[in-house]
């Protein structure tokens, strides 16, 4: 008998004060404090996968959220992944990968293609899974117009939606503007 917790998926509009707070509480602590008030916002506002334990303490989450991506002369709605953390005593022990699958529905059902920055700690999973690091150029569409973001380039991953296909990486992809990391 399978005695994994089940993930939960929920918008961000479903959770409550309390489990917001303790998926912010995970976060923290998976970071090591270097998470911050607009890491938190990004993560807000879309679909999150969400494992607890039988106390509802917060073992594992992740969300993906809406980003507009330019590429040559199209706009496409991107999964963007963010806020993939698991607590430390649960770790290696497959929720990252449950979470991720969660997520990767939701993009396969709802977007053009997924999209996240890695962290040095994250990139084995996401390659694992079959994310490949964008080849090409990166910017963001600032107030001013177009930013380059060079310093991304290399631990940004995408993902196809089901059936789909990525943008070709002769064009850079041009996300759209936000407070903090831009990726």
């Amino acid at each position: 008998m399978d005695r994994s917790p089940a993930v939960r998926v929920a918008h961000t509009s479903e959770l409550t004060a309390s489990e917001r707070g303790r998926i912010r509480g995970l976060l923290d602590a998976a970071f090591d404090g270097d998470f911050s008030d607009e890491d938190w916002e990004h993560s807000l506002g879309g679909v999150h996968a969400l494992l607890c334990d039988a106390a509802g303490r917060p073992i594992a989450h992740g969300s993906v959220v809406q980003r507009r991506v330019l590429h040559a002369d199209r706009s496409y709605r991107a999964g963007y992944v963010e806020a993939v953390a698991v607590r430390a005593d649960h770790r290696r022990a497959g929720h990252g990968h449950r979470v991720m699958a969660a997520l990767e529905h939701v993009i396969d059902t709802a977007y053009d293609f997924g999209a996240l920055s890695a962290s040095d700690a994250g990139a084995a999973l996401y390659a694992a899974r079959g994310w490949q690091v964008w080849p090409g150029r990166l910017a963001a569409l600032g107030p001013a117009g177009p930013v380059p973001l060079p310093e991304e380039e290399g631990t940004t991953y995408v993902r196809p939606a089901a059936g789909g296909a990525l943008p070709a990486a002769g064009h850079p992809l041009r996300f759209d503007w936000r407070e903090g990391d831009l990726l």
